[in-house]
């Protein structure tokens, strides 16, 4: 699984590349931003694009996520927080397993697990699924956001921009069965999901209200959209501009 997930990922930003050391923390004071050439060249020979527009537009999009965490400095420690909490909860593996077989059984309580996490979702507590709701949202935000960036560069920056996105979009028509059930199995389908989730959410509120505007999202944990926001831009619009 390891090797076949590596020879996806084109780039990281990691905000928490100073956390690990001081050593660290001097060297990549402002996170670190890495590329995996061999995946970025075997991907644009793939697709077929000039080389130096897709480095470039690649570059773009990790380059986003940079300025987010610059932008929004709390939301660093504020995802680590969250992230911590989800191996935090007192359940025990019997009661999570007895879930699994109750709902499998149709014995259960009749709760479901939210929308989009499948029999995942019988393995976490309310509490677990809020906060996953809530991560699943900021990641669809920074997603979609650097995603948005990426494709609003016009052609004095990258001259191939709308021809790289048709291609790299389509690229995923060729997947062959095996391919297709291995992301579905592993969640990467539900991961391109949050990519497209969240640039929606980004263009509506740009388109109406602009940039500057948006940018309301940065300033605190309170202002960043819910996942049923990220579905519903305007319910964000409502409860944070007005």
């Amino acid at each position: 699984m390891v090797g076949f997930l590596s020879s996806k990922v084109l780039g990281q930003y990691d905000p928490y590349a100073g956390l690990v050391s001081p050593r660290a923390a001097e060297s990549h004071p402002g996170g670190r931003l890495m590329f995996v050439a061999p995946n970025v060249l075997w991907t644009e020979q793939e697709i077929n694009v000039d080389p130096d527009d897709f480095r470039l537009w690649v570059c773009l999009h990790e380059q986003t996520h940079r300025v987010q965490f610059a932008a929004a400095p709390w939301l660093r420690g504020h995802m680590l927080q969250q992230i911590s909490t989800l191996g935090s909860f007192d359940v025990s593996p019997w009661d999570r397993l007895s879930a699994v077989v109750a709902s499998v059984t149709g014995k259960g309580s009749g709760n479901q697990p939210d929308a989009g996490l499948g029999p995942i979702g019988h393995l976490l507590t309310d509490e677990e699924k809020a906060t996953l709701s809530h991560l699943t949202a900021v990641m669809s935000l920074l997603e979609g956001h650097a995603n948005a960036v990426m494709d609003a560069v016009d052609s004095t920056i990258v001259p191939t921009v709308k021809t790289i996105r048709r291609r790299f979009n389509a690229r995923s028509d060729n997947h062959g069965a095996l391919d297709r059930a291995i992301r579905t199995l592993m969640g990467m389908d539900a991961k391109m999901r949050q990519y497209s989730n969240g640039q929606k959410f980004v263009e509506y509120i740009v388109e109406r209200a602009g940039m500057d505007t948006f940018n309301t999202v940065w300033t605190s944990a309170e202002t960043l959209p819910t996942e049923a926001e990220i579905h519903d831009p305007q319910r964000w619009m409502d409860r944070v501009l007005t």
